[in-house]
C-alpha cells in the first residue's frame, strides 16, 4: 500500500507468557486499542518490542497478526536491527514476504560503522526492496550518528523517504528541513521531545508511551498539528513524568509495567532483561498510578 510517514507510529511491545512464549492474545488486545485510538501505523520489533530477543518466527507471528488485526488500511512497518548486511538483506527481504507496509532501518548492530560503511549498509538494503524506509538515528543508544551531510548521500535512494529523529537535539528536526524540504518525513523518536518537534515540523512521532495511553498519544499529535497548542501542552505536561520512562534503560520493562497497570499489556520481559521488583519496582509504579489517577479529560469536539 501507498501510506504517509504522518501521525501516530506506535513502537508496540510484545507481551510474553510466564513461560516465555508469545502473548499473542494480549498483542492483539494492545493493537486493538491502539486502532480505537486512532493512531497511524504499527511498528513491529523496535527496541521496545525487545527485537533482539525475538526469532524470526516469532517476528512473523506478530506481522500477521497484526496484518490480520489492522487489515490492509493501517500501514505495518516491520525494524531492521542487524549485525550483518548480509543478515538485515534476508530480513528485508521476509519483511515483504509478509506483507509489510515499510522498514524502519537501524545502523550495524554491536559493530561501530564508520560514515562510509553506514551510508553504504543502508544502500544496500535500500536498492534490495521497494519498500519505503525510515532510517532510525538514534546515537545516543546506538553510538552512530546518521549527519545531515549522510542524509545527502543517501537522498539518492528513492525509497529511503523517512527517518527516526531521536538524537535528542531539537534543532535537527530544522536542519533536516532547511536541507531536504519535505523530501525526507521526519518523525519524532523521543516521547520528552514530542511536542517540541511536532511544533517545529516534525510530520509524526514513533511512541513508546502510546503502548499504555494511546488515547492520550493521538490526542496530543492531533491537537498539535490542528494548532490547538494550549489543549496539546495541558495533556503534555499531564504525561511528562510518564513518558520520561521512555529515556531510561530500562525503558522496557517500565513501558510494560504502565501497560499492565492500563490493562493492555504484561509486566513479563524477555531475559537477560528481568520484571522490576523492590523499591525501584515501587518507583516507578507510582509514577503510572499518579498518571491514571490524575488522567486528563481529552476535547469532545472531535479532534480524533
Amino acid at each position: 500500500m501507498t501510506f504517509s510517514w504522518q501521525g501516530v507510529f506506535p513502537a508496540i511491545i510484545t507481551p510474553f507468557r510466564s513461560d516465555d512464549s508469545l502473548d499473542l492474545s494480549m498483542f492483539e488486545q494492545n493493537l486493538r486499542a491502539q486502532l480505537s485510538a486512532g493512531v497511524d501505523g504499527i511498528i513491529i520489533g523496535g527496541s521496545l518490542g525487545e527485537a533482539s530477543t525475538l526469532s524470526t518466527d516469532e517476528k512473523r507471528q506478530l506481522t500477521t497478526i497484526a496484518r490480520a488485526v489492522g487489515g490492509h488500511e493501517l500501514p505495518l512497518i516491520v525494524n531492521i536491527a542487524e549485525n550483518s548486511t548480509r543478515e538485515a538483506l534476508a530480513q528485508a527481504e521476509l519483511a515483504e514476504s509478509w506483507d509489510a507496509d515499510g522498514l524502519m532501518l537501524l545502523p550495524p548492530m554491536r559493530y561501530r560503522s564508520d560514515d562510509r560503511e553506514t551510508v553504504e549498509y543502508f544502500r544496500a538494503i535500500a536498492r534490495s526492496t521497494e519498500l519505503p524506509i525510515m532510517i532510525y538515528n538514534n546515537p545516543i543508544d546506538y553510538k552512530i550518528d546518521v549527519t545531515i551531510d549522510m542524509f545527502s548521500e543517501l537522498i539518492n535512494c528513492p525509497n529511503i523517504t523517512a527517518v527516526k529523529e531521536s538524537t535528542r537535539d531539537v534543532t535537527n528536526v530544522s536542519r533536516l528541513r532547511n536541507r531536504f524540504g519535505d523530501r525526507l518525513s521526519i518523525l519524532c523518536g523521543v516521547d520528552t521531545l514530542a511536542l517540541e518537534e511536532l511544533l517545529l515540523g516534525a510530520d509524526g512521532w514513533v511512541a513508546g508511551l502510546v503502548n499504555a495511553f494511546p488515547t492520550e498519544t493521538v490526542a496530543i499529535y492531533r491537537l498539535a498539528k490542528a494548532g490547538r497548542i494550549a489543549e496539546a501542552t495541558s495533556i503534555y505536561r499531564w504525561f511528562m513524568p510518564l513518558l520520561e520512562l521512555d529515556i531510561h534503560p530500562k525503558l522496557v520493562q517500565y513501558i510494560k509495567l504502565a501497560s499492565e497497570v492500563t490493562g493492555i499489556g504484561t509486566e513479563q520481559v524477555r531475559a537477560p532483561r528481568l520484571p522490576l521488583e523492590g523499591a525501584e519496582r515501587e518507583r516507578i509504579l507510582h509514577i503510572i498510578l499518579e498518571g491514571v489517577r490524575s488522567r486528563p479529560n481529552l476535547p469532545e469536539d472531535g479532534w480524533n
